[in-house]
């Protein structure tokens, strides 16, 4: 395609992405992707619906911006809005004044766009599609699902990797430990513990996210288990610690589609969590091992850790194995072109 064939392309296929967003995250991680993927494909992609190029309007979650959408929606624009779960911790759990405000408004500004103004949803998960359907009832727009893809030529078991012999690394990657998420992190604590009971090697926690000082204090003053606090990684480090440890905790309760799962299976890391959410969906064909949770998770009621030791074990004791897996399954249906392929299909045709 030469250069005066690629803007007219561009000029016709014009997207704006709501809201514009950076930090960490899997909405910021998303936008990355589908920005770089789109420019690849031809289309354009800006932050202002009112460009008189706009096709259609790819609201990335929420945004602050509905004046805006919607008088794009009356214009004859595309609104396709993505999906993930929604917010529930905070009516579980003291997160505070603050964070319940904001949890609620998120909520129902995702649902306000879903019902009134969405042409098109994209769900990133059959877990994700039910639970808005359940909870807020269908909607006219049409509706996909629409996994997250990854580089799987950048995310990939091939490459450095810092894997100990003399002992286990569990590796436990989050954006920030707040707002409800300090559970996932006691529970990969525990599970740790139970499982240096159950091995001659130690067994270390590595943990990757933004995890409060005070919350690092409290946990180090009670517990003895071999934690290494990594702090936040550029998205660039990621494969690299990946490749290094020997399974993933994905500790998030009822994740719509977690980009750390699909992240650590492309780099033929096995994954060990909780059935919940979408797990069960992604962790197909041996990628992984999911434990009965064994009480309500909905009410935060205490884990099975025991259940959660022995599918770590199961996991460890045919690592090669469940690493080719992880990897198969990775490449089966979660490389980004696929995803990038069915965004462009939906928002350009």
């Amino acid at each position: 395609m030469n250069s005066s064939e690629s803007t007219q392309r561009s000029n016709e296929n014009s997207i704006a992405l709501l809201p514009k967003l950076s930090g960490l995250g899997g909405p910021t991680s998303f936008q990355q992707k589908i920005i770089k993927g789109f420019d690849q494909h031809g289309i354009h992609v800006h932050f202002d619906p009112q460009d008189s190029r706009t096709k259609a309007v790819l609201v990335n979650g929420g945004s602050k911006q509905l004046f805006s959408i919607w008088k794009a929606h009356k214009q004859g624009k595309k609104i396709v809005q993505r999906l993930d779960g929604m917010n529930w911790m905070h009516r579980k759990r003291d997160t505070g004044i603050r964070h319940y405000l904001r949890s609620e408004y998120g909520n129902w500004n995702l649902s306000f766009i879903r019902k009134n103004l969405a042409d098109h949803i994209i769900y990133q998960s059959n877990f994700s599609k039910n639970w808005w359907e359940s909870k807020y009832g269908p909607v006219k727009a049409k509706s996909d699902v629409i996994y997250n893809g990854v580089d799987l030529n950048y995310y990939t078991p091939d490459g450095p990797h810092l894997r100990p012999n003399d002992h286990i690394r569990v590796l436990l990657v989050e954006g920030h430990f707040s707002g409800g998420h300090e559970l996932g992190l006691l529970n990969a604590i525990r599970l740790v513990v139970h499982l240096s009971e159950r091995f001659a090697q130690r067994i270390e926690l590595m943990v990757v996210g933004d995890v409060p000082d005070l919350l690092r204090m409290e946990i180090e003053s009670v517990s003895n288990a071999w934690i290494t606090w990594a702090g936040i990684l550029s998205p660039e480090h990621i494969p690299g610690f990946d490749r290094s440890s020997h399974f993933l905790f994905s500790a998030d309760l009822n994740a719509a589609c977690p980009n750390s799962v699909i992240e650590a299976i492309a780099c033929g890391l096995p994954v060990v969590a909780y059935s919940t959410g979408s797990l069960p969906e992604i962790l197909q064909e041996d990628a992984g091992r999911l434990a009965d949770y064994g009480a309500n998770y909905w009410e935060l009621e205490p884990a099975n850790i025991p259940a959660l030791s022995d599918a770590a074990l199961k996991i460890l004791q045919r690592l090669p194995y469940y690493r080719k897996k992880a990897r198969l399954r990775a490449e089966s249906i979660f490389g980004l072109e696929q995803m990038v392929e069915r965004y462009a299909q939906i928002l350009v045709s």
